[in-house]
């Protein structure tokens, strides 16, 4: 079973339900079992921290990923790592491409799953899968 932990301040109403659909959709689309994957929906002042912490950038950016190299736990787990989504940037790609937030979080989420899963699989025919290609992948 799949694991997927979702964080987001009450400020930003994000479809909590969609997030974890596609995420359990993207790994049983790879065949990635007992994995967790944690998605953090931040402001534009939280994403310019890390930016500026991890990538030595200091702008805000639409997603930051943070892959985790370790083991499976004693329970078996994978922790793949975090998924961190600036909402304020997601609202201004909605705008400019016509999307609903919806939308524009699982455009930013597919991007965020692809760097992160290419971290952990050297398969270039899995490293960017699109929505269209989760349609009927189920959970």
């Amino acid at each position: 079973m799949n694991f997927v932990l979702i964080s987001s301040e009450s400020r930003y109403p994000v479809n909590r339900r969609k997030i974890k659909e596609t995420v359990l959709a993207y790994l049983k689309r790879l065949k990635i079992e007992d994995a967790e994957i944690s998605v953090a929906i931040v402001g534009s002042r939280k994403i310019k921290d890390l930016n500026r912490k991890w990538r030595n950038l200091n702008e805000p950016t639409t997603v930051l990923t943070f892959a985790l190299e370790e083991p499976r736990d004693i329970n078996g787990v994978l922790r793949l790592g975090d998924i961190v989504i600036a909402y304020p940037e997601a609202r201004l790609i909605a705008q400019e491409d016509n999307l609903s937030m919806d939308e524009a979080i699982e455009k930013l989420l597919l991007h965020g799953l692809n760097n992160l899963l290419g971290s952990h699989r050297n398969d270039d025919s899995l490293s960017q899968v699109s929505t269209s290609d989760l349609s009927g992948a189920g959970q």
